[in-house]
């Protein structure tokens, strides 16, 4: 396609492919400086939307409320986000009052502080009490309270999108339903749906009394793990 200069020519330049990407790159820099991220002076706002989890420990006459408040950044854009911003712990056992407020301090500062806050979430999990944990009912082991408080923060961490849920295909569990009844049959056991049979062992990986010798193999019917890999 030929096209026609009515102007006289005062200057030209050679298009540089190098440069477009240079200027692309630094247009995608500037944008991305404009995003706002979680850090800690990111001032509070009027209103925060919060989810509240309820955990039932064994040894205590009370439950306890854990609701944990979320920072909306970048509202209205296609960079929108949630982030845990703070966290409150509620109960009637005042037994718990003292190291509660602490560790509840110490989260929402870890919230605010920003960056990759989902270590928590593992470093909770693993406290143990030395008096010994407790099963859930579904057989789910709890090493102490604080671990079971980082479950809770871990599910809220899924749903809002922080962490990634490493759900089983329709067809694996489907498989271990299956393996669950002919197993229930066969030791002449019963129990309800989504329980595991009473004789089932301790899971090591998901921590759920779940697992049993399936087609000559250590199996857990909760999240799928198996010796034989």
């Amino acid at each position: 396609m030929s096209v026609k200069i009515d102007k006289k020519i005062t200057g030209f330049a050679v298009k540089n492919e190098a440069d477009d990407a240079a200027k692309a790159a630094e247009a995608e820099a500037a944008a991305a400086k404009e995003i706002e991220h979680m850090h800690e002076n990111v001032g509070r706002p009027d209103v925060l939307i919060g989810s509240t989890y309820k955990i039932k420990p064994p040894m205590s006459d009370h439950a306890l409320y854990i609701t944990i408040n979320d920072i909306v950044l970048n509202p209205d854009t296609d960079h929108e986000m949630r982030r845990p911003y703070e966290i409150f712990l509620n109960s009637k056992n005042m037994d718990y009052f003292q190291w509660v407020v602490a560790l509840t301090r110490v989260i929402s500062a870890v919230f605010r502080k920003g960056g990759d806050v989902t270590f928590l979430v593992e470093e909770m999990k693993n406290v143990f009490d030395p008096k010994g944990g407790y099963f859930k009912p579904g057989g789910r082991f709890m090493p102490s309270l604080v671990a079971e408080m980082g479950y809770a923060i871990e599910t809220h961490m899924k749903t809002i999108g922080l962490l990634q849920s490493e759900d089983m295909s329709e067809h694996q569990r489907q498989i271990l339903d299956e393996k669950r009844d002919e197993y229930l049959e066969k030791k002449g056991e019963t129990a309800k749906d989504g329980d595991f049979p009473e004789s089932a062992q301790l899971c090591m990986k998901c921590h759920t009394k779940a697992v049993i010798l399936m087609d000559g193999c250590m199996t857990c019917l909760n999240c799928g793990d198996s010796k034989c890999g």
